[in-house]
């Protein structure tokens, strides 16, 4: 790690500009996310990215080592849902990272979109994040939306943050949920004594879960699942913190039966949005797969 030291000389920016405006080097959206695990600091004490700076403050950046930025395209199969000249819909297997990072260089979703895409992009998230505009996690498997173009990307990240892209996921939990329907409203932050867990903290963002009851079985349920907000590891922090984590979960689950797999019985099912460059609804969707299937039939 790397840590530079910066005296402010500007008045009432947000901490996130001010800091995308002094470090070339990263994405605002890669110094927001440095903010929120308290790598950056006013006056030594962390604040959050909205904070507003003041002329003489010492801000300190703890910036990661910096890595290889090249990107090898590889010949990976991928299942296109939708595509057009604008943005794809790709199905991601259970078992695949999003974009390369410290011990996963390739074999990536996006090694694989460089691949098929050749290069055409939109490069408004840099290098390792080309066409990227939200994530699933690794072991969630399912629909995730793939921009080409920049301005495209721009107004998809916008309907996101409007929340008007619908987001709609399968999940099993364990337990009985006795609701048949419900919201959860909970923020969620960075797990106070695990930094590498998300929970529900006072201090989180915003983070609002719908569920729906699809089917009860004898030591789960089986949930429909829509997002309202999309922060890091939220439908999985969300479940646990109502009694009923994901079903296979390595980080929220431990030590609970797995019913002989690896990773979270959670699916990215269906994405629904208008188009923004043909005005149109576009409603793209995933069936469950194999390994979703077995944990069901297991859970049954």
């Amino acid at each position: 790690m790397a840590i530079q030291t910066i005296c402010c000389d500007q008045n009432d920016l947000r901490l996130d500009v001010y800091i995308a405006q002094q470090v070339k080097t990263h994405s605002r959206a890669f110094l927001r996310n440095l903010i929120d695990q308290h790598a950056v600091l006013v006056q030594g004490k962390p604040v959050k990215a909205s904070y507003r700076t003041s002329v003489g403050e010492i801000i300190t950046v703890d910036l990661p080592d910096s890595v290889d930025l090249t990107i090898e395209a590889q010949a990976i199969p991928l299942t296109v849902r939708y595509e057009d000249d604008y943005l794809l819909v790709i199905d991601k297997p259970q078992g695949m990272v999003v974009h390369p990072a410290p011990g996963h260089h390739d074999g990536t979703l996006v090694n694989a979109l460089l691949n098929y895409c050749h290069g055409s992009l939109s490069d408004l998230n840099g290098v390792r994040r080309p066409g990227i505009v939200h994530r699933i996690d690794k072991d969630t498997s399912g629909l995730l939306l793939v921009v080409k173009d920049n301005t495209v990307h721009r107004e998809i990240a916008d309907k996101i943050r409007r929340h008007e892209v619908r987001r709609t996921y399968q999940a099993l939990v364990y337990g009985q949920v006795t609701s048949d329907h419900g919201t959860i409203d909970a923020p969620i932050g960075r797990d106070p004594k695990n930094r590498q867990k998300m929970a529900v903290v006072p201090s989180g963002k915003t983070a609002i879960t719908h569920f729906r009851v699809i089917e009860r079985l004898e030591h789960a349920t089986w949930l429909e699942i829509e997002l309202e907000t999309g922060r890091t590891h939220q439908i999985r922090v969300h479940c646990l913190y109502i009694g009923h984590p994901i079903v296979n979960d390595p980080v929220y689950a431990t030590n609970r039966v797995n019913y002989g797999h690896n990773g979270q019985a959670l699916h990215a099912s269906k994405l629904a949005f208008i188009h923004p460059a043909t005005g149109q609804e576009l409603v793209v969707e995933s069936p469950l797969p194999e390994h979703f299937l077995s944990v069901l039939r297991k859970c049954r």
